[in-house]
């Protein structure tokens, strides 16, 4: 009888994590007693976020957002089941009185249910202020605010309202499951070299765990600031069986290529959805891991000592789904280069998934929920666009203000699915402006990467998805007979808005060589061209004539009555 129970509530809990809405992946309750559960999404591309407000009432149901955490000011919703069917009002409030309706209502409700004592209201808007009475949703903390009546009856609502501080936009739940603890993965009294860039690794084993475990949250451990530029933690195939310390890409390092943690300057610590976790233990147990730290020593200091690396938290109780991280971008090679004097250079380049199952015996789907995007020093912007038969269908993520000072992993704001034969372009704009040589594709921070570190589950056997120009077609291209010719034309043209232009275009155009990497450094290659990017715009705020719903037919009258007017 125990065995089935166990049984049974192991089942309920899996039935649960399936059932959660992949455009709502975040989840907080608002009050202590959790009687208020508030879940939400968002799409920064499109502009638009998602609420499910649950509130354990029959009758009339209230959030919001306000300035200081009280009702004057406050940007409210109120909404619930009454006799006559559902109702739902988007309002504003200047103290503590009842709040007044909007005149223009920038909420739009999307379902409203009442069964077994709780109350569900389901409702987007725009992330911007869409008028006055509305207040912008921003990537700072926010006061919500909340309140219910045990009626349909609008009324005071006595004690049962509250608030909460929260960031929506840049959310990260900070869990504390029961069975948890860390281990660290770092340097050790390394002596960083007084040269400008250099980059360590260190290849280890991580601590002994025995059965299958899920890591849950990964945070920064840096000594020197002002040194260490970015960390990676790759897994290294089962033909890496020694540790090693050394200078990063001399020797058997190379082959650990399977990124399993990342972290850039001025990012912070990074926790994943409650359906998923990094797997140590188990079948990954055995295996070595390559510690990888950048060192930015642009006054080349010397003696500089630095114990820098990254901590994992982790718990027994598994998740229901195993994380992993694709890197994908431009392959880091050389060959690549970037002209100077140019105000914005566009690079590309394109993961294939198609090829996947080349390289993988049982591929499938994966749910993208976080990204890192990273360039150097001239990164000005980086796009992820996504691409389902000769179609952009979104832009996965995207980053039109890049600060190279500023590198964190970013939350989508809901879950989104690439499908096995999909295509990634990664996108990166460059300024060189203020540079009189060709800067190159390499490992400095002078020089230039663009890549994208997806995060996903289920995690598949992959290292990475990336490609990199056909120099052949390249050199052909530009009237080069060969490598010297070509580079002998790259350092002595004169670059200005039109050969920048001309050179960018001819990058673009010619063929690809896009390779996918499994685990265990098995490739497959093949050419193909990119296909073109565009921006997706914004969804326009609910506005107008259309208050409460979008439907084509509100939208017919409105125009008429406007036309009529003339």
């Amino acid at each position: 009888m125990v065995t089935l129970s166990l049984v049974l509530l192991l089942l309920s809990v899996q039935w649960s994590w399936a059932q959660e809405d992949p455009l709502l992946p975040f989840s907080e309750h608002l009050d202590s007693e959790h009687k208020v559960r508030l879940k939400w999404g968002f799409d920064e591309i499109k502009g638009t976020i998602l609420f499910e407000l649950t509130i354990n009432t029959n009758g009339w149901v209230g959030f919001g957002f306000s300035p200081k955490g009280g009702m004057t000011g406050a940007d409210v919703v109120i909404g619930g089941v009454g006799p006559d069917g559902s109702y739902f009002t988007d309002r504003h409030a200047g103290g503590n009185s009842m709040p007044v309706v909007d005149q223009q209502q920038n909420y739009k409700l999307l379902s409203l249910t009442e069964s077994d004592g709780k109350t569900v209201m389901k409702f987007q808007r725009s992330i911007d202020s869409c008028d006055k009475d509305d207040l912008p949703i921003t990537d700072l903390p926010m006061k919500l605010i909340y309140a219910y009546g045990q009626t349909d009856d609008i009324t005071y609502h006595s004690n049962r309202r509250g608030t909460k501080e929260l960031n929506l936009l840049k959310y990260m739940p900070h869990v504390n499951p029961p069975n948890s603890s860390f281990f660290d993965i770092t340097m050790v009294n390394f002596t960083v070299p007084a040269k400008q860039t250099y980059y360590h690794c260190k290849i280890m084993k991580a601590p002994t765990f025995g059965p299958k475990q899920h890591i849950y949250r990964i945070e920064p451990v840096i000594e020197n600031f002002d040194l260490v530029h970015h960390l990676l933690l790759y897994r290294c195939p089962p033909t890496v069986t020694e540790p090693l310390e050394a200078e990063c890409y001399t020797g058997v390092d190379g082959e650990c290529m399977e990124v399993v943690a990342v972290w850039g300057v001025g990012g912070g610590a990074f926790e994943f959805p409650e359906v998923a976790g990094l797997p140590i233990g188990g079948n990954v147990g055995d295996f070595f891991y390559r510690l990888e730290v950048h060192y930015n020593n642009p006054n080349k200091s010397a003696g500089r000592v630095d114990n820098s690396g990254l901590r994992f938290y982790y718990t027994s109780e598994l998740r229901l789904h195993d994380a992993a991280v694709l890197m994908t971008g431009l392959a880091v090679a050389p060959g690549y280069a970037i002209p100077p004097k140019a105000k914005s250079f566009l690079t590309y380049s394109m993961c294939d998934t198609a090829n996947i199952p080349k390289v993988l015996e049982t591929p499938h789907d994966i749910q993208v929920f976080s990204a890192m995007l990273h360039t150097h020093l001239a990164g000005r912007k980086v796009r992820v666009g996504l691409f389902r038969g000769g179609e952009q269908i979104d832009l996965l993520v995207a980053d039109e203000n890049y600060d190279f000072e500023y590198q964190e992993v970013t939350n989508l704001g809901k879950t989104k699915t690439v499908k096995l034969d999909d295509k990634l372009l990664v996108e990166c704009t460059y300024n060189t402006e203020n540079r009189d040589t060709l800067t190159w594709g390499g490992f400095s921070t002078t020089d230039e990467m663009c890549l994208a570190f997806i995060f996903y589950y289920p995690a598949m056997n992959l290292s990475g998805c990336a490609s990199f120009p056909d120099l052949t077609s390249l050199q052909s291209a530009m009237g080069a007979t060969d490598i010297d010719s070509w580079l002998n034309i790259m350092f002595t043209k004169t670059w200005n808005d039109t050969t920048i232009s001309e050179y960018q275009q001819t990058l673009k155009s010619i063929d690809q060589f896009i390779t996918v990497v499994n685990s265990l450094n098995n490739a497959s290659s093949y050419k193909g061209t990119l296909p073109d990017l565009k921006v997706i715009p914004p969804a326009p705020c609910i506005s107008g004539c259309v208050t409460k719903s979008l439907a084509v037919l509100s939208l017919l009258t409105c125009l008429a009555v406007q036309w009529a007017s003339f």
